[in-house]
């Protein structure tokens, strides 16, 4: 294997690693993570009760089996006076440790994500306009690849497509005659053709959503020309006419299956004018404490800004003396407290775009646009209910267990939602959710399910 570098090893199940030339442009999903993150997804079966589900076209590794050796059974006396201290009940495991330090609510660095919500869109008004919208996206959402420097993200892109991100990150140089995706001087095993293929197959099985594409010319001081000829002629053969390339901001209905193109193009139009939006991108990171304060200073500014205009909040960054992953450990779980303490209030927090997203900060993204869809918190009433008679007539004197004061919910016969399901430890769906048929949800509303 060291003879031609493991990046270049193909791993399928049941076969031996073998050479093979990189796949070409329509088969870029075959491209697998590094071989330390191959391993990875094997140390994370079960995280906090939650079940990652990694999808059907990605085959894992094979992994080696090992004959297990089960110690004899100890008594109490046995393992005081063996000289090990004995493990405390509920204490994590290593391996536990290892995988919790890797996974929260709020960071994951995990090769599959724990979050699936891939229609979430798809219950949103059509005549809500996209600068309305709370969206999550990646920063270089394609650089898997150039160890902690570079590396932005562990999810591949039918990962994160699958997992909410409806923004993408996307930044290429003119390499022999085709658009390839870069990270500065680091080839991300990508171009643009195969980019936009995977996300118009993803569009296909998902019609009702929408994705934002932001392409970017990497290192622009380098350039070479002909990048903005070869951009246009590959949005209009690979396009095949599901792409939006006009500057107006657009409503969700105008866009479902629809790529919506971010250019930042200088002489020619080919989209939303990137420049035009409001953004906050403090790249080059100096101080975690400033970088979060520029970024809670700009999610303010989205909450309570015009509506017309499209507020992008980059929460990523880097520098001498930290990295990509490091940032996001500190940025990402303040980012998801701030987002939290307004959870139950019709927020708009435009597009957060994060490095290394947890599946519980993309829950609190996604739902705020059911919020503020209808107006008002979908999962409380607006209103006190009113205490509910006693069924044999004794008024509120003697509480029954039906009695609004101990029950989430009112009888059968009622109309009150029932709270949106919380992100939590439970593998099997609530027995509430089950009980509340599909036309009882409130429209808009947002349903996020964690695997």
């Amino acid at each position: 294997m060291a003879a031609f570098g493991i990046s270049q090893a193909v791993f399928q199940p049941g076969m031996s690693v073998k050479r093979c030339p990189w796949p070409r442009a329509e088969d870029e999903s075959l491209v697998h993570v590094p071989f330390a993150r191959q391993d990875a997804r094997h140390d994370c079966h079960r995280v906090n009760g939650w079940h990652p589900a990694p999808p059907a076209s990605v085959p894992l590794a094979p992994t080696a089996v090992h004959p297990v050796h089960r110690a004899p059974l100890r008594s109490h006396r046995q393992t005081q006076g063996s000289g090990r201290p004995a493990r405390r009940r509920g204490a994590r495991s290593p391996g536990g440790m290892e995988t919790w330090r890797r996974r929260s609510a709020a960071f994951d660095c995990v090769p599959q994500p724990a979050a699936y919500c891939p229609d979430w869109m798809a219950e949103l008004p059509d005549a809500l306009p996209l600068s309305r919208l709370s969206i999550p996206g990646t920063h270089d959402s394609l650089s898997l690849f150039g160890g902690r420097r570079l590396r932005c993200q562990s999810w591949g892109l039918e990962a994160q497509l699958a997992a909410g991100i409806r923004f993408l990150d996307v930044r290429c140089k003119l390499s022999r005659g085709e658009l390839r995706v870069y990270h500065l001087c680091t080839f991300q095993r990508a171009s643009l053709r195969g980019v936009l293929r995977r996300t118009l197959r993803f569009l296909r099985a998902h019609p009702g959503e929408a994705v934002l594409m932001r392409i970017k010319e990497e290192l622009p001081i380098f350039s070479r020309p002909g990048f903005a000829a070869q951009l246009h002629r590959c949005l209009l053969e690979e396009g095949q006419g599901c792409l939006w390339c006009q500057e107006e901001m657009p409503t969700l209905g105008q866009v479902r299956g629809k790529i919506v193109v971010l250019e930042a193009l200088t002489r020619e139009v080919l989209g939303i004018p990137y420049e035009q939006l409001s953004i906050s991108d403090a790249w080059n990171v100096l101080s975690l404490e400033r970088k979060w304060a520029r970024v809670r200073q700009h999610l303010e500014k989205a909450a309570g800004g015009d509506s017309t205009t499209m507020y992008l909040t980059f929460c990523s960054g880097n520098g001498l003396f930290t990295c990509p992953e490091e940032v996001a450990r500190i940025v990402n779980p303040r980012c998801y407290q701030h987002l939290r303490r307004r959870g139950r209030q019709p927020v708009r927090w435009g597009v957060v775009i994060m490095d290394f997203p947890g599946a519980g900060l993309l829950r609190l993204i996604v739902e705020s646009n059911g919020l503020q869809a209808n107006g008002h918190s979908t999962g409380v009433p607006s209103t006190p209910a009113a205490p509910l008679q006693h069924p044999r007539g004794r008024g509120d004197r003697r509480r029954s267990r039906h009695s609004s004061a101990r029950c989430l919910r009112r009888c059968p016969s009622g109309r009150t939602p029932l709270p949106a399901a919380r992100l939590c430890r439970r593998t099997s769906v609530p027995v509430e959710q089950k009980l509340v048929s599909r036309s009882r949800r409130a429209p808009g509303s947002v349903r996020v399910t964690v695997v």
